[in-house]
């Protein structure tokens, strides 16, 4: 089984979206051959809570302005640490970049295949390591997530 064109559109709009929300390290994985609840998991990450949630309010409502779709669910918003987006097809994985280190969900899905991104967000990749460089949040987690997603 592969994701539906459904799933892969939604998850080109949503990367898209977060990358317009300057979203670091935006990736997609195939998880339908593994996971019977859907097809297909987008993962990005930002330095801050608040762009978390501005990054989870982007892509919700672009997913909902340009093809109709609503999440089913949406956990994690109080802290903004790590909002899920639930949209049954696709699940929209935002996470606060050390979360994104601690938890290391690329890790879990190495093996599913990645999904074809919008440039924009395929050109976020390794943002997540330059901003820890950048603002001193330790080399040791620069190197760890420049490893993980890169």
């Amino acid at each position: 089984m592969t994701a539906t064109n459904r799933s892969l559109e939604l998850i080109s709009t949503a990367a898209q979206a977060a990358a317009d929300k300057l979203a670091h390290d935006i990736v997609a994985y195939d998880v339908s051959d593994v996971l019977a609840i859907t097809d297909a998991f987008l993962l990005a990450s930002a330095p801050n809570d608040r762009q978390v949630k501005g990054i989870v309010d982007e892509v919700e409502e672009r997913l909902n302005k340009e093809l109709g779709a609503k999440p089913a669910r949406r956990e994690g918003e109080r802290d903004g640490r790590w909002v899920l987006l639930d949209y049954v097809d696709i699940v929209v994985h935002v996470q606060h970049s050390e979360e994104r280190v601690f938890y290391a969900l690329e890790r879990l899905w190495k093996d599913c295949p990645e999904l074809e991104l919008p440039e924009d967000a395929v050109a976020t990749r390794g943002k997540g390591a330059e901003h820890a460089e950048a603002t001193g949040a330790g080399a040791g987690s620069a190197d760890e997530l420049d490893g993980e997603l890169r």
